[in-house]
């Protein structure tokens, strides 16, 4: 029997969820409806080139021209992540070093098309799930430079989030879940134990600061060989760093993992700790989507699977290395 996810495990996005949750009330999206949305409310950019994107799923991409994208809200239940992305991207986006997709128009729900839209910039770059990255120190030092760019202390009106950002004491049920699906038995007691060890990490003590919150293959571009572009922010959030610094082992090639952190510089043990386990609950996570994924299941990504086997086998050989609490 195919393995979901429950409704009542939400360690990580709601549109995480609803990926194994193909419904009838999908609306097709065609480019002939794009340009139609275009020419109702921004008429200047509706003889643009229109080419849709592979992937995604809670939103789907089209790229207009050269230099936009238009993402469209499909699967996403509500508007929040979109209209979290208008509000804060602008704010952030001038102050990081590597590109983000920054919106330049809104498209409003419609009689044509009831829900969002939003032109973005372009972002270039092929995905990290489509792609490698063979600049592992590069690489590291620019994710360590980009986290330390975002990582601020967010204002008071910043978002907080429901689904991501939790101590991982508070993940459990759904590290068990992905655990119990995917994890192999000849490993299962190493991956246990870093969990355990997360669990078991001190909070975090510091102001909330601005967290991207799903940093995975999927969601980052490459360009010769290393990190050139971050996208989907949907799921961003003030609060605990630790949820961005699992991209160590997520996304960066083995053995650079003590050289991001050394860049990084902001990140103690308890930290590093908590981080490692999020790693591992991710990198399950992305096995069980291309688990879906081979199974032919709706929402499933192929590519997800070896990149999240690739991730753990990061994880349980890091290079960092501390005592366990007592």
């Amino acid at each position: 029997m195919a393995v979901g996810i429950p409704e009542s495990e939400s360690p990580l996005r709601l549109s995480h969820v609803l990926w194994l949750r193909m419904t009838a009330a999908e609306i097709e999206i065609t480019a002939d409806l794009v340009r139609d949305l275009l020419q109702e409310q921004h008429p200047d950019l509706a003889e643009l080139a229109i080419r849709e994107v592979a992937g995604g799923w809670g939103n789907q991409m089209w790229r207009l021209g050269d230099k936009l994208a238009v993402r469209m809200q499909r699967m996403d239940p509500t508007p929040e992540l979109q209209l979290k992305e208008r509000r804060w991207l602008p704010v952030l986006a001038p102050r990081l070093p590597l590109p983000v997709p920054t919106p330049v128009r809104f498209g409003e729900p419609s009689e044509r098309f009831p829900k969002h839209w939003t032109v973005m910039t372009w972002v270039p770059g092929e995905p990290l799930d489509h792609s490698s990255i063979s600049r592992g120190a590069h690489a590291a030092d620019t994710l360590a430079g980009f986290l330390g760019a975002l990582h601020v202390e967010a204002p008071a009106e910043a978002p907080i989030s429901s689904d991501f950002g939790a101590h991982p004491k508070k993940c459990t049920d759904g590290f068990d879940h992905f655990f119990e699906a995917v994890v192999p038995g000849g490993i299962a007691d190493e991956v246990r134990a870093v969990w355990d060890d997360a669990v078991a990490a001190p909070e975090w003590e510091g102001p909330p600061v601005w967290v991207h919150g799903d940093l995975h293959p999927a969601n980052v571009v490459v360009s010769d060989g290393t990190l050139s572009g971050i996208v989907d922010f949907g799921a961003m959030f003030a609060g605990d760093p630790a949820w961005d610094l699992a991209a160590a082992w997520v996304l960066l090639p083995a053995g650079t993992a003590s050289r991001f952190f050394d860049m990084y510089a902001h990140a103690d043990e308890a930290a590093i700790r908590r981080a490692r386990g999020l790693a591992a609950m991710k990198s399950l996570f992305l096995m069980l989507m291309g688990q879906n994924g081979d199974r032919g299941l709706p929402g499933g990504k192929p590519t997800w699977g070896p990149a999240g086997r690739a991730a753990l086998d990061r994880v349980l050989t890091s290079d960092l290395r501390w005592p366990s609490p007592a």
